[in-house]
């Protein structure tokens, strides 16, 4: 029993030995690996060209703040090349020591720190190659910028040399902003040379800024030189010999400061001429715009007054021609309206518009009377003419207008009465023909409301002879009576063909009722009524409603099928 446990005992040992042994192993394999990719990324950091790039660097000869930054890179580089590497290499020899050792757990604990070690050296590394990398292409920027400012101020200068005089009085501005110009790249050329690049920078902005606004000036001064020496005075002699010469030829104008107005547009030019010479091109451009505007209006002034002349000229005798037209006109429309007036009567004030249109066309005719001798002497300005002209025309158009209206309606006037003379023909006409058709059916009666309404048609017809036949002839009044009298003859119409239509449908109902006279007492009753309402009353649709009211409940559909046939057959009943 005893040798049993022995026996236990030792391959317990045995085995826990084989197990420590296994995890060593693991834990001895684990820390070799992470060792040798220490290895290769420190390889991979001492192979990068960075002090290559140092040396790049360094050869551009940089001073001042660009040289600060350069030596604290540079610094940096120095630090980590010697002390870093040498920090890094005693780690990683540690970590061979303890791994061989079998110390694993501390091994294990070295490997970290030598891992966290060259990542912060990698970090490092990274951010001095950024820097340097910054400092070279500050260099080189400022080295393609500076040839691009330069081609535009060479080409500039020698826009200015070869054709100075499209700049005119601007011409020493622009050559002293040359200078300046010159005298800042100057300044950049021997910082950037010297090995300063970012203080040469700000002073090649303010260069270049310098330049682009040069450019600027240079491209829109000759436009404004161009109409300030040009086109301004030419159009300024143009309008001063145009306006001389139409004073001479008697021309008046209502603008009283006309010469004023010239001599202060000329001031003006000479003005902006003193800003060119500045080189204030945005105050000048506006003036120009301004000057542009004022000139043509003092040419429209002039083209105003000469237009006004032709149209003076081509219209004095048209108008004279067109007053004595409506003055005819209005004579003879007053004549027609006192011959009409003594037939009819005048209800839209006629007579007291056609009077008023001759107190328009003499105010017209005072008014030309008083410009004619002011026009004959050159007195008067042709656009105040042609202003009254167009007035004059547009009143005498109005005119003439409400003349032909009124001479219309006064034709109107014995259309109006022939057509009622032919349409009350025609009422009397139906009159008689409904008379004539009602007696026709030789009826017992005919009720009072009907007969009623029938002599009230009668007497309306009879109202509109009489409205025709006065000594003044109310058109209005006869018209309204016309359009009465139509619709009262369409309701006495409807009105005779429904009472007849009543009375041929009782008597056709009575002798279809009589089959059941002996049978029924509600029918021999119904037509006993139905013929007092008919032949004592003359209620035909009384005597029709009753009969048929009874004969439904004896024969449904009697009366329906009945009436069909009556309106179907009228002919033959």
């Amino acid at each position: 029993m005893q040798s049993q446990i022995i026996i236990g005992v030792v391959i317990a040992i045995v085995v826990v030995v084989a197990v420590l042994y296994g995890v060593g192993f693991f834990m001895r394999r684990k820390n070799q690996e992470r060792l040798n990719l220490l290895e290769k990324r420190k390889e991979e950091l001492f192979d990068l060209p960075v002090i290559e790039e140092v040396d790049d660097v360094k050869k551009m000869h940089l001073v001042g703040q660009s040289q600060n930054t350069f030596r604290e890179w540079s610094q940096k580089w120095t630090d980590i090349s010697t002390a870093s590497f040498a920090e890094l290499e005693s780690q990683i020899f540690e970590v061979e020591n303890l791994n061989e050792s079998f110390r694993f757990l501390k091994g294990k604990a070295a490997v970290d720190e030598a891992e966290a070690t060259i990542t912060e050296m990698e970090e490092e590394v990274k951010r001095i190659r950024k820097g340097l990398k910054e400092l070279r292409e500050s260099e080189e920027r400022n080295s393609l910028q500076v040839q691009q400012a330069l081609d535009v101020y060479e080409e500039l200068k020698k826009n200015l040399r070869e054709q100075g005089g499209l700049y005119g009085p601007a011409y020493a501005e622009l050559q002293k902003q040359v200078k300046n110009i010159e005298i800042e790249f100057t300044q950049f050329v021997t910082l950037n040379t010297s090995g300063d690049p970012v203080e040469a920078r700000e002073v090649l902005d303010t260069a270049e800024a310098h330049t682009y606004e040069l450019q600027d000036l240079m491209a829109r001064i000759p436009a404004a030189y161009e109409e300030l020496h040009k086109t301004f005075p030419a159009q300024l002699k143009e309008i001063k010999e145009g306006y001389a010469k139409l004073i001479e030829e008697k021309y008046q104008f209502p603008e009283e400061n006309f010469e004023n107005e010239i001599h202060r547009v000329t001031r003006r030019v000479e003005s902006s001429m003193s800003d060119l010479e500045k080189a204030e091109i945005s105050a000048v451009e506006v003036a120009n715009r301004d000057t542009a505007q004022e000139i043509d209006t003092l040419y429209s002034v002039m083209e105003r007054e000469i237009d006004a002349k032709k149209y003076v000229l081509k219209n004095r005798k048209i108008i004279e021609d067109y007053i004595d037209h409506s003055i005819k006109n209005n004579r003879q429309l007053l004549i027609e309206l006192d011959h009409t007036a003594q037939s009819y009567t005048l209800n839209r004030n006629e007579l007291g518009r056609v009077r008023g249109f001759q107190t328009e066309i003499d105010e017209i005719v005072r008014r030309i009377e008083q410009l004619e001798p002011k026009l004959e002497a050159s007195e008067v300005a042709f656009s105040e003419v042609q202003e009254f002209y167009k007035e004059a025309y547009q009143i005498l158009d109005d005119v003439e207008n409400q003349q032909v209206e009124i001479d219309e309606s006064l034709r109107e006037l014995r259309k109006d009465e022939k057509v009622a003379q032919e349409k009350i023909e025609t009422f009397e006409f139906q009159l008689r023909n409904l008379k004539r058709y009602v007696e026709k059916q030789r009826l017992p009666g005919l009720p009072g409301d009907y007969l009623e309404f029938f002599f009230l048609v009668t007497d309306r017809v009879e109202d509109l002879g009489k409205s025709l036949n006065r000594i003044r002839i109310n058109i209005e009044e006869v018209n309204k009576l016309v359009a009465v009298c139509e619709d009262e003859l369409k309701m006495l119409d409807t009105r005779t063909k429904e009472l007849v239509d009543a009375a041929a449908l009782t008597e056709q109902l009575m002798q279809y009722a009589n089959r059941y006279r002996h049978s029924n007492p509600e029918i021999k009753a119904a037509i006993q009524h139905g013929l007092v309402l008919f032949n004592d009353e003359y209620r035909y649709q009384d005597a029709l409603d009753a009969i048929a009211t009874s004969l439904e409940r004896v024969e449904p559909g009697a009366f329906e099928r009945l009436e069909k046939f009556y309106f179907n057959h009228q002919d033959l009943v």
